[in-house]
């Protein structure tokens, strides 16, 4: 027997010594006490899956621990580095020793070693593979991170947001409740504005409200009412495009380019500051200062502060009702034809025509905005009063008369006849014969449906005209498609219609219906009808159709997908009768 083997056999009841080849180098194996062996408490994995730990410690009864640990000593003992759950697993197991590779670390290289060792498994929860980056930050830059993880800085930089959450959210992230995706958007505010997100939805964590609260603190810098590179609109603040609660200097987490505000009040500063500059010009300039609001909204609060706050700063108010506004109109070219007609199959000679129609009504429009001077109008600015936007026009006042005498800080609707000058007079007595056949139409209205329905329009046996193809398209689009998706997929869909009536919006859609229209209103639907969860294209009725026509489409597409799964699904039956027929070894051998 060799010296070695002798040491070896002596000291068998204290640790088993073997050897390994890791990355081409010998590196000793020991098989150690497992009751000398402590958790690292600034492991930076604290949540570990119960179910899988008992599967994992299963495992290692049958075919004991394949993979040795890392540890590094102490004073008590060792410290793990590497493979915490291993080692709790195999306590579970009941094992006696556990086999470790014993190597010595730098403090800081302790912590990089764990988390680079963590971050490379499947299971590491989010908000906890986030503090660990962010641990890292403060040593590398987020390119540097990326680099030394294999990730993407784009992967970086989400996961420091998430870092950001302050507890509560973060306790949303580990129960499921909170997506990622909402999760490093929330992350983007500073603390003391999550915290009020988080007293606004209480306990019980509502997807649909946090998405409205993100919505309302951020801010599309695109849309903007001033110039994002202006350094000079408010003092000590800086431009937008350099700040760094500017989203896109964050890694783009709205999208490549997105520029997006998370700092309200910053925002709201700039938006009025673009105010106050637009009243200082409109008295120094002598020009008109139109904020676009109608009489029919005049009452709503932020609309009379616009009102109260422009006549404290001695501007005359004068509603859209009150002018005749003429603007410069864009000119059409085909590629913007193009670009608004994208999702329909439009031929070159249809693209043509609309393009001549559209230069024609251009030329007459331009042609108004150049005489404009010489027809009685005046320079002037008309704004939005919510965001600010603002643009040059020319206008002219319809009635000055009676907008003199009105008073647009209490509106007419509001006050009793007898307080009301004649010409009020005569607007509220007009207001309720509207009114009163507004009544009328309703009644018309009902009982013609009334009539349609008895006399068996259902069970016509005909062909859908045209007019029913419009009816029924507008009622799909306003009954199943939201504001937001209308702006996202629809936002052309009936035109410009700010200065029509409902009827006029009608005859205008009318007259440029193409099916094409209601193909893709249809084909959004189906998108939208699909169930998700238990359902899918082999149990529920909805989802088999859609999958089947969707495969008229994108045959080459869902074929290799359906592949890659398959070959997935093969590739889990094969382990799980790998594992079977383990176990029936094991069962007949007992």
């Amino acid at each position: 027997m060799t010296t070695r083997a002798k040491s070896t056999k002596t000291n068998a009841s204290k640790r088993v010594v073997k050897t390994a080849k890791v990355d081409a180098l010998k590196i000793e194996i020991e098989h150690l006490d497992i009751q000398k062996i402590q958790s690292d408490p600034l492991q930076p994995r604290k949540t570990f899956d119960e179910k899988l730990l008992n599967e994992l410690a299963e495992s290692i009864k049958a075919h004991g621990v394949l993979q040795p640990i890392t540890v590094r000593s102490s004073v008590d003992g060792y410290i793990i580095v590497m493979g915490e759950r291993r080692f709790r697993a195999s306590k579970l197991a009941g094992l006696e020793t556990i086999p470790c590779m014993v190597k010595e670390y730098s403090g800081n290289d302790i912590m990089e070693v764990q988390i680079i060792e963590n971050l490379q498994r499947q299971d590491v929860e989010p908000t906890e593979e986030a503090d660990a980056i962010a641990y890292l930050s403060e040593k590398y830059e987020p390119s540097e991170i990326a680099r030394r993880l294999g990730r993407t800085d784009h992967f970086i930089r989400q996961r420091l947001k998430l870092a950001g959450l302050i507890e509560g959210f973060k306790h949303f992230v580990r129960s499921g409740e909170m997506s990622l995706k909402q999760a490093v958007k929330v992350g983007l505010f500073e603390p003391q504005e999550q915290a009020l997100m988080l007293e606004s939805i209480g306990e019980d964590f509502n997807v649909y409200l946090i998405d409205r609260l993100i919505q309302e603190q951020s801010f599309d810098l695109d849309r903007a009412p001033f110039d994002v590179e202006n350094k000079t609109l408010i003092e000590n603040v800086g431009a937008c495009v350099t700040c760094p609660f500017n989203a896109a200097n964050q890694g783009h987490l709205f999208g490549e380019g997105k520029m997006i505000c998370t700092k309200a009040i910053c925002y709201e500063t700039k938006k009025r500051k673009v105010f106050t500059n637009l009243i200082e010009q409109a008295k120094q300039e002598n020009i008109l200062l139109i904020p676009e609001i109608r009489k029919y909204w005049v009452s709503d609060q932020n609309n009379q502060l616009i009102i109260s706050e422009l006549e404290k700063s001695g501007i005359k108010v004068y509603l859209l009702d009150d002018l005749e506004v003429v603007e410069k109109p864009e000119e059409p070219t085909l590629e913007l034809l193009k670009e608004k007609y994208r999702h329909y199959d439009y031929t070159d000679e249809e693209l043509q025509k609309d393009l001549d129609e559209a230069l024609k009504e251009y030329q007459e429009e331009h042609q108004k905005y150049n005489s404009a001077i010489d027809n009685g109008f005046v320079k002037g600015i008309v704004f939005h009063p919510e965001t600010y936007r603002f643009k040059d026009c020319y206008a002219k006042i319809k009635d000055v008369e009676a907008s003199d005498s009105s008073s647009h800080t209490i509106p007419v609707s509001e006050r009793r006849m007898a307080d009301c000058t004649p010409e009020e007079q005569i607007i509220k007595i007009k207001e309720r014969e509207q009114r009163k056949q507004h009544i009328e139409n309703n009644k018309l209205f009902g009982q013609a449906i009334s009539e349609i329905r008895e006399a068996g329009y259902i069970d016509l046996d005909k062909a859908l005209s045209k007019d029913e193809m419009i009816a029924i398209t507008i009622s799909l689009f306003e009954n199943n498609v939201s504001y937001i998706q209308q702006q996202k997929y629809h936002l052309e869909f009936f035109g410009n219609t700010s200065k029509m009536s409902k009827e006029e919006i009608y005859k205008d859609f009318r007259t440029h219906f193409k099916k094409e229209m209601f193909n893709k209103l249809i084909r959004y639907l189906l998108i939208k009808q699909v169930h998700f969860g238990e359902s899918n294209h082999t149990n529920n009725l909805t989802n088999i159709a859609f999958y089947q026509a969707m495969k008229g489409f994108y045959k080459a597409e869902m074929e290799s997908t359906e592949q890659e799964f398959e070959k997935e699904t093969l590739a889990r039956a094969a382990r799980i009768q790998e594992r079977i027929v383990k176990l029936e070894q094991k069962a007949q051998a007992e």
